[in-house]
């Protein structure tokens, strides 16, 4: 009988990170990923050139760890998330074990990989940068788009791709967040609020940008995405999940520059859950005062 596939432990690899900001007595949205590893005796060194496609490594030499990031994209958000994903290889249960039997683990940080530990190491690097409770208050200071992902990301000091992936899984608004390449979907981000759509479908890797939609229109224009030029507009969710119902969305788009891809943003005000209230913030407050408070 053939094995399944191993699946990414998100929850897993979320409470580790949460776990590290107890530890590290780290509130709020300010937080310092090459100090953390500092304070764990892990090394932190900028490297001008990886092998290409890498974000970043981590390195065990004896009892010593050492993360070098790669630096050939000038963000300093993608750096700061590439040494997260980094402290998440070695924080991760079992991954470790996994990954440094050569004594060094190539790493391709920011949601691009399928690799199961790949991902586990995203999700903790978003969980560290961008901690839940304190990422939702500020989120509910704003109106939903990318206008609130822009503050988010100022805030955190983060990537604007990485920024609105936890803003589409977090968000009770009724969101989706899409990353494509010219006329082809590279991923899809859905907040849980878009999934009361009747009927509608997941976006899958590698299908086409649908056509008549503001994003088909700016990816015809490569230069869009290479200077980071914007558009946006109203059109029907259906054209990009189908679905039983028109439901209208606005379209938001940002071309990624050297990254070559387009960031589409689409919000459904017609299908947003209530607005989180002070009660909510109170109860999660509430929540994380009896969640327990684990020491190694």
């Amino acid at each position: 009988m053939t094995a399944k596939p191993r699946l990414a432990r998100k929850s897993l690899a979320e409470g580790a990170a949460s776990l590290v900001l107890r530890e590290m007595k780290i509130e709020g949205l300010r937080v310092d990923p090459e100090d953390i590893a500092t304070r764990k005796d892990i090394l932190v060194q900028a490297k001008p050139d990886t092998v290409d496609g890498v974000s970043g490594m981590l390195v065990k030499a004896g009892d010593q760890f050492g993360i070098m990031y790669a630096t050939n994209i000038p963000s300093k958000g993608f750096q700061r998330f590439s040494i997260a994903h980094e402290i998440g290889h070695y924080c991760i249960e079992g991954h470790c074990d996994a990954l440094l039997s050569k004594g060094v683990h190539y790493s391709h940080a920011g949601f691009h990989s399928s690799d199961p530990f790949e991902q586990e190491a995203d999700y903790f690097a978003a969980a560290l940068l961008m901690p839940e409770l304190a990422f939702r208050k500020e989120m509910n200071r704003h109106d939903a788009g990318l206008k609130c992902i822009e503050e988010l990301r100022k805030a955190c000091e983060t990537s604007l791709t990485a920024t609105a992936i936890r803003y589409a899984c977090l968000t009770r608004d009724a969101a989706a967040v899409i990353l494509s390449s010219g006329e082809t979907i590279d991923y899809c981000f859905m907040s849980e609020g878009l999934k009361e759509a009747k009927g509608i479908g997941w976006i899958r890797k590698g299908t086409a940008v649908p056509d008549g939609t503001v994003t088909a229109a700016f990816n015809a224009r490569p230069e869009n995405v290479r200077i980071g030029e914007r558009d946006g507009g109203d059109g029907r969710l259906n054209d990009w999940m189908g679905g039983e119902r028109t439901y209208s969305v606005h379209e938001e788009v940002v071309g990624l520059g050297q990254y070559g891809r387009t960031l589409t943003v689409l919000t459904c005000d017609g299908l947003s859950a209530d607005k989180e209230s002070e009660y909510d913030d109170e109860e999660a407050e509430l929540i994380e005062s009896w969640t327990p408070k684990f020491r190694r």
